[in-house]
């Protein structure tokens, strides 16, 4: 044999070892089926923090809108397909425990937390990650063409003025639409609250399936008005939109994102080091750049545009009544209100 050859077959046989060993090393992870609501541009960069901290694991998604995630973990709930939630509004995560689904963990770390962003029982389940809320994004290119005034309140989107030029999002299938809707029940009592929804029924254009997709509509000049997640609004005005975000003078609702491990998951063990990683800061670092207010509170975000006055208009959000009424809600919701609904894509 040839020097030439020799050479060849060595670079042949390591290739081939060095394939074999990524193989092995794949091999040797264990999948993880995490349910979640996260936006899709955040499912990248979230798989790999985890897969860092928990080399292990490697976590295969199943992502949709938090109504979606919701609807389908209660179908399965006599036989559970998901290792671990993360990126879920509390209050599914609440009534999921109601009925037995979560599994009992606190992480390490957990007590690092702002008391409200954890469960503070002795058989804790869940953990929170970060807080979204539900505020106008008000393009005011549109508006003024429009004849809009920019609204400074929620009765503002009553005006005439408003028919056909709002969206917002649909509560049965976004968080967003359902922490909304759970908060003007809860600020004007269930009458008043109906007969606000009845009156803003007449207003809008569509109910999307998105706690996004109304600022970006807002954002694009296809409304004068959304009702959407803050932390959509702000970006779209940072990236030049003429939007305005208004935290509604009467109080605006908010939710958490949260975690937890479903009860029976033959993954126990790895499950528990992920919930460890998402009580961390370098997690919590992580969900602040796309959330301002997060569970630890060492990590600090100001996002240029983000509205200041939205911490002191938070609700006192009854996440418990929340999670036990949103079946009622929803069937009342789509009862009045259907008719208007997006196709979904």
């Amino acid at each position: 044999m040839t020097t030439l050859n020799r050479r060849l077959g060595l670079t042949a046989s390591l290739a081939m070892g060095v394939s074999l060993l990524a193989i092995g090393v794949a091999e040797a992870r264990t999948e993880l089926t995490v349910y979640t609501a996260l936006e899709n541009d955040q499912l990248a960069p979230f798989k790999a923090a985890i897969e860092a901290a928990v080399p292990d694991v490697e976590v295969a998604w199943v992502r949709d809108s938090t109504g979606v995630i919701t609807a389908r973990i209660l179908a399965e709930a006599d036989n559970p397909q998901a290792d671990l939630i993360l990126g879920v509004a509390n209050s599914s995560l609440l009534m999921f425990d109601e009925i037995g689904l979560l599994e009992s963990y606190a992480p390490a770390g957990v007590d690092e937390l702002k008391p409200l962003f954890f469960d503070q029982r002795d058989e804790p389940t869940w953990i929170g990650m970060d807080a979204y809320v539900g505020v106008i994004c008000y393009n005011t290119f549109e508006g003024e063409a429009h004849g809009i005034s920019q609204p400074t309140s929620w009765e503002d989107l009553l005006a005439p003025e408003f028919q056909g030029h709002l969206v917002m999002p649909h509560p049965a299938s976004s968080g967003t639409g359902y922490l909304t809707v759970g908060a003007w029940l809860q600020m004007m009592g269930e009458e008043d609250g109906w007969a606000f929804m009845d009156a803003l029924h007449e207003n809008m254009a569509a109910y999307l399936h998105s706690g996004s997709a109304p600022c970006v509509q807002a954002a694009r000049g296809e409304r004068v008005a959304g009702i959407a997640l803050d932390m959509r609004g702000v970006t779209e005005k940072n990236a030049g939109a003429p939007l305005e975000v208004v935290v509604p003078t009467e109080g605006v609702g908010w939710e958490m994102e949260a975690g937890a491990i479903v009860k029976g998951t033959p993954n126990l063990e790895l499950a528990q080091q992920v919930m460890d990683w998402a009580v961390s800061r370098e997690a919590n670092e992580l969900y602040s750049e796309t959330y301002a207010v997060v569970a630890h509170p060492d990590v600090q975000n100001h996002p240029e545009n983000y509205p200041l006055e939205v911490e002191e208009r938070l609700i006192d959000n009854d996440f418990a009544w929340m999670a036990a009424n949103r079946e009622r809600i929803l069937e009342e919701w789509t009862r009045r209100y259907e008719a208007k609904a997006a196709e979904r894509n």
